[in-house]
């Protein structure tokens, strides 16, 4: 072991190359050096972990330049390599033209290059790796007079250091390194957020992905400036929106919003939740069940991860969950992973769609003749009113859609769970085709909302035969779109329109779409198999339609 890996992830003194001295803060370094050389002023340097830093690609990087060049890694890719955690966005920064750095390492490297912004001097490199992913080596100009002025000018301190690649030395100017260590998150400047006020979304952001606590200065100044998102693009602020309910605890980062007084400028739908009673079984106001149904939406996906991890499935509800949809876990993944949009997986679309599932219920409140407490229709006002607000963030029109149909039909599972569970009726083969007609692939999003809404419904009062009601119930919706598509869900096409019009001399127009559908729903239920069975389908439809109308 060299002498710099001893040291790594602690704070060294130096003098004249040598260590000399170390300590978990720069302080302890510093002072235990001071003890050793009391008349010397040491140099005080953290020593990275080495497994983060030392790999083959920086090196050939810095090979490949030339000598006098220097380039520094910066920005989040530091941090997480502080953090031992795997990232595949490199962001480097360097005094000249990077656009020529980034066109000569593409050749070393072998990757495809594309400039991001000639006017500004940035370029990004994409490199396949060997096991198929792909790396993303962005390269900068300083943004600028030198380093320090583009570090001072980045965002938090975590995310304000530089590696220099060559001489393998961490620059930590804002005491980054510490923050990280000691869990802070720490604007660089006062002007942080007024410079750009996405970042008070960053940082809530970041805050719940690392566990950090926002210092109150840096807290005071996101109130100060939170009116500035007001003049930010719909796009930005869709996007990093977006990146906190993808990200681990978007519950948590709402809460922190609302505290801050951010949430009614993003979603002001959303502070009419809170305080409305509603009734038992329910433990929770409307505000606090949405933010409870985003928790365990989290803890569903989590239990349910493509890698199963045992820790998460400890307690009885999240085994029995396992148990019984375990096997799906897989296509879980795959599902929430895919998009519609680049960048938007279906997973944030899901999170969205649960923060916004019962929007419609102040509106729609009413009190019966015996003082019950009910929300008729709250479930299709809301579809129409998450359509305005991410019609209003510039979502696309599938986007759209597809959030509509998740609050329009939130409440089909609970339908069927209290079927089974009260009346031990299981869903029928009509009863699952038409579930996944109205929605389609969104019907598996519907399954993990369902689950989810259920359990922050009840909460610890959640009665274990209702629970295994509805996973019975998952199960079976799961299993029909997954196993069986050809069956229940899309059984494939026996007759065309155009066989309509040939065979029974019908006129273009609504009538033949409607015995299309009518002969695919009877192929889902069993009563049709072949396309023989289809034509006399349709010809006794036809006749008693004629029969009627006589």
């Amino acid at each position: 072991m060299d002498e710099e890996s001893a040291y790594a992830g602690r704070w060294v003194a130096r003098l004249r190359g040598k260590i000399i001295a170390q300590g978990s803060t720069p302080e302890e370094a510093k002072c235990a050096a001071q003890r050793i050389r009391h008349k010397e002023t040491p140099e005080i340097v953290f020593m990275p972990p080495t497994q983060g830093f030392f790999d083959p690609l920086l090196e050939t990087i810095a090979a490949a330049l030339p000598a006098d060049q220097p380039l520094y890694l910066v920005g989040g890719a530091v941090r997480d390599r502080l953090l031992n955690r795997h990232t595949h966005d490199l962001d480097f920064v360097l005094p000249g033209d990077a656009l020529a750095i980034g066109r000569r390492l593409s050749k070393v490297l072998d990757a495809a290059y594309y400039p991001l912004d000639e006017e500004r001097g940035t370029a990004r490199l994409i490199l396949k790796t060997a096991d198929g992913t792909r790396l993303f080596l962005d390269f900068a100009s300083y943004r600028g007079a030198d380093l320090e002025s583009d570090l001072c000018g980045r965002d938090f301190t975590i995310n304000a250091m530089a590696w220099d690649i060559r001489s393998h030395t961490l620059i930590d100017i804002l005491g980054g390194a510490k923050d990280l260590k000691d869990k802070i998150l720490r604007a660089c400047s006062p002007s942080t957020f007024e410079d750009d006020p996405v970042r008070i979304l960053r940082a809530v952001r970041q805050a719940a992905a690392f566990g950090l606590h926002i210092l109150p200065e840096t807290r005071q100044a996101m109130r100060q400036a939170r009116e500035q998102l007001l003049r930010v693009s719909p796009e930005r602020l869709r996007d990093e929106i977006f990146r906190i309910l993808e990200g681990p605890r978007p519950s948590a980062c709402l809460r922190a919003l609302d505290i801050l007084g951010i949430l009614p400028l993003l979603f002001p739908e959303l502070p009419a939740l809170k305080g409305v009673t509603q009734p038992p079984p329910h433990v929770h106001d409307a505000w606090t069940h949405t933010l409870a149904v985003l928790d365990h939406l989290e803890i569903i996906l989590n239990a349910l991860a493509p890698t199963y991890d045992p820790e998460k499935a400890a307690d009885l509800l999240n085994g029995l969950l396992v148990l019984r949809l375990g096997r799906y876990r897989q296509q879980i993944g795959a599902h929430l992973d895919s998009d519609i949009v680049p960048e938007r997986s279906l997973r944030g679309l899901l999170f969205l769609a649960a923060l916004y599932h019962d929007v419609s219920k102040p509106a729609s409140s009413i009190l019966d003749e015996n003082g019950g407490l009910h929300f008729y229709g709250h479930d299709k006002a809301g579809a129409e009113v998450i359509a305005r607000r991410s019609s209003a963030f510039h979502f696309s029109s599938d986007e759209i859609k597809r959030l509509k149909i998740i609050v329009a039909n939130h409440m089909r599972f609970h339908f069927h769970v209290k079927r089974l569970n009260e009346e031990n009726k299981e869903p029928t083969r009509r009863a699952i085709y038409r579930f996944f007609r109205a929605a389609d692939s969104a019907g598996v999003d519907l399954v993990l909302l369902g689950l989810a809404d259920l359990r922050a419904t009840y909460e610890q009062t959640l009665p274990q035969e209702t629970w295994k009601a509805a996973l019975d119930i998952a199960r079976t919706l799961l299993e029909n779109w997954w196993e069986k598509p050809e069956e229940t869900v899309a059984p494939p096409r026996l007759l065309t329109g155009t066989d309509l019009i040939n065979e029974f001399a019908l006129t273009p127009g609504p009538q033949i779409g409607a015995l299309l559908e009518a002969v695919r729903e009877a192929q889902a239920i069993g009563l049709i198999i072949n396309r023989a069975q289809a034509l006399e389908f349709v010809r006794q439809r036809l006749s008693e339609t004629a029969q009627g109308e006589k």
